[in-house]
């Protein structure tokens, strides 16, 4: 069984007769690069705050490494953020912002500052001037800061926000590497659901501070493919006709009433004809497949009719 690095249940949080947040559940497993996906305002900082211990919640619970309550608390040590970027100072480099940093966090071997440096491929302009930075290298060392400590967890909040492509396209292999070599779970938000689909594994969908679903990156794949959606009041007899008349073995049983079809050779006028003759009654049969954009408008209820 995965490790659950954090999870929370029913999670609130209220400001008077605001619901930022409102009994949001979330499992975030070792390893994982989970996408916290929601338009501005949506929640997602909340949430990210609420974990992280910049604010509390009114109600609910999370967990850390499997602890709760006051031992979460010493769990957080394990957490690196990035959720308001730290204070650099723009008079100052690279290399000393994060030295700063490291007296602040108690951090005595400075060898740590060079590799964070080097993760976020900054070493070349460690001696830099702040000021003299663009966005895409002070949202990299605003990551650097995040490792200085070496976390297990590492929460960032919109940090692709208002980058070029280029500069999206170097976060992303910082977040891989962070995955691959260093085995630290990320949790990334983001309000567009393109700029995290290439890295994440899992993903979590909220609106208005509500969850609306939670997926990995198999079963969003599914819901937004090119496809067949058969319904039928017997799946299991259509399922054997499929396959031993039509050679058809690309598809998947939803549910009792549902199997989505994903043979690109599959005719709907076909399949409708086939399994009629076999006494499979069809109560709808129809193409269907959304981009990532349109099923994220969908569960936000964006689309337009």
């Amino acid at each position: 069984m995965r490790e659950i690095v954090l999870q929370t249940k029913q999670l609130t949080k209220r400001y008077r007769d605001f619901t930022a947040l409102d009994h949001a559940d979330m499992t975030v497993y070792r390893g994982d690069i989970y996408g916290l996906i929601g338009r501005n305002g949506a929640g997602k900082t909340t949430m990210m705050k609420l974990v992280t211990g910049l604010t509390e919640q009114t109600e609910g619970e999370y967990s850390l490494f499997g602890k709760t309550g006051s031992a979460a608390e010493k769990e957080k040590r394990r957490i690196g953020c990035l959720i308001e970027n730290p204070a650099f100072f723009g008079s100052m480099t690279a290399y000393q912002n994060l030295r700063y940093y490291c007296f602040q966090k108690g951090i005595t071997d400075l060898k740590q500052i060079d590799e964070a440096l080097e993760l976020v491929q900054l070493t070349e302009v460690k001696d830099k001037k702040y000021r003299s930075f663009s966005l895409g290298m002070k949202q990299r060392l605003g990551i650097a800061f995040a490792v200085l400590d070496n976390p297990d967890l590492i929460i960032l909040d919109e940090p692709v926000n208002g980058l070029d492509p280029i500069g999206i396209s170097k976060l992303r292999d910082i977040f891989r590497k962070l995955s691959q070599e260093r085995g630290i779970t990320l949790v990334i938000s983001s309000h567009i659901l393109s700029e995290l689909y290439a890295v994440a594994n899992r993903f979590l969908f909220i609106d208005k501070g509500r969850v609306l679903k939670e997926v990995t990156k198999q079963e969003l794949d599914l819901e937004c493919s090119r496809c067949i959606v058969l319904k039928t009041d017997d799946t299991k007899k259509a399922a054997t006709i499929l396959e031993s008349k039509l050679n058809i073995t690309d598809y998947k049983v939803i549910d009792s009433g549902e199997i989505r079809i994903y043979d690109e050779s599959a005719k709907p006028e076909q399949l409708n004809k086939v399994l009629v003759l076999n006494d499979v009654s069809i109560s709808g049969i129809g193409e269907s497949g959304v981009s990532l954009e349109d099923y994220f408008k969908q569960l936000v209820g964006e689309v337009q009719s």
